[in-house]
């Protein structure tokens, strides 16, 4: 076929254009940097969601070296995780909550995991309790202070009158002055200003729930009344009961007693002058959880018997 010398002669080249402002490049390199950012994110809360006991046992998860993991080296990793090495097993609880594990032999003869419940959480719970208790004695005794202060017929007894905190729990104690006493000579008829006392004080007995104890004491003097075989014995526990009566006159719950004695003179609050008029008191003990269990088993506190107990001052 011959070419025709005069038509032109065409060459289509085409044209290649790189990527530019209008290219798709950067919308890659984009998605992959937000892709990035989330999966960092993403660790971060899930770092963020668990306890520092599981971070030290991925820590030291990752920290194993490949020789200790393939020879087993003693102390490397939970033993009792299914994996050898790998540190400490996550599917096991944390903190204080977390209970010892000890094997023992079931009925197969194989052994089997007990989990039994630690000791230190009961302590912990029982320091609490008692802390509390303590708190709510403390207050009575605020109170009882409070209510004598602003009573001027009872703060004229503030000198007779004592509320110490002791191991039993918060004890009260009304003690005879020479020219005020809390009863007539020889007798269980307490005074008035007594009575009133009495009743203040069973009221606010009912701000907690802590049952009480009843004591009452002579001093040295023998009983010169006209009861033949009647002695300081009768006396105390008498005067004991006469209080326990106006104690509950003033409200208090009957069941807030759990004991009532008299120890006549045999527990003299100065002892060194046994015929003091102080030595003739009523002592009231609001006892804590500790002290009325052991008087409700028999025994007292620190192995002491319960008659010494009864006996403390």
């Amino acid at each position: 076929m011959s070419i025709d010398p005069g038509r032109p002669i065409v060459i289509k080249r085409i044209k290649k254009v790189s990527g530019g402002h209008h290219g798709g490049a950067w919308k890659i390199a984009y998605a992959d940097f937000v892709t990035a950012m989330m999966a960092f994110f993403l660790l971060m809360w899930l770092l963020s969601s668990v306890n520092k006991a599981k971070l030290r046992g991925i820590a030291e998860y990752f920290s194993t070296t490949v020789q200790a993991a393939m020879f087993n080296s003693e102390g490397t990793g939970n033993r009792e995780s299914v994996m050898d090495g790998g540190g400490k097993d996550l599917s096991r609880p944390s903190g204080d909550s977390e209970k010892k594990i000890t094997e023992v032999p079931n009925t197969h003869g194989n052994k089997a995991p007990r989990a039994l419940e630690s000791d230190d959480a009961k302590k912990i719970q029982q320091k609490q309790q008692q802390k509390i208790e303590q708190q709510q004695l403390q207050k009575l005794q605020k109170q009882i202070e409070k209510t004598i202060e602003i009573n001027p017929d009872l703060s004229r007894l503030k000198s007779q009158i004592t509320l110490s905190m002791t191991p039993e729990g918060l004890r009260i104690q009304i003690m005879d002055q020479k020219n005020r006493p809390m009863f007539a000579s020889g007798s269980t008829e307490m005074q008035p200003y007594s009575r009133e006392l009495m009743h203040e004080i069973g009221r606010l007995l009912n701000n907690v729930p802590n049952q009480i104890s009843i004591s009452g004491h002579t001093d040295a003097s023998p009983y010169g009344g006209d009861h033949v075989g009647y002695s300081n014995w009768e006396l105390s526990s008498d005067r004991a009961n006469a209080c326990r009566r106006e104690l509950l006159l003033g409200g208090m719950q009957p069941a807030k007693v759990l004991r009532v004695q008299g120890l006549a003179d045999a527990v003299p609050y100065d002892v060194d002058n046994v015929f003091d008029p102080a030595n003739r008191r009523i002592s009231i003990i609001v006892l804590n959880t500790q002290t009325q269990q052991a008087i409700l088993a028999g025994i007292g506190k620190d192995g002491m018997s319960l008659q010494q107990l009864q006996a403390h001052p």
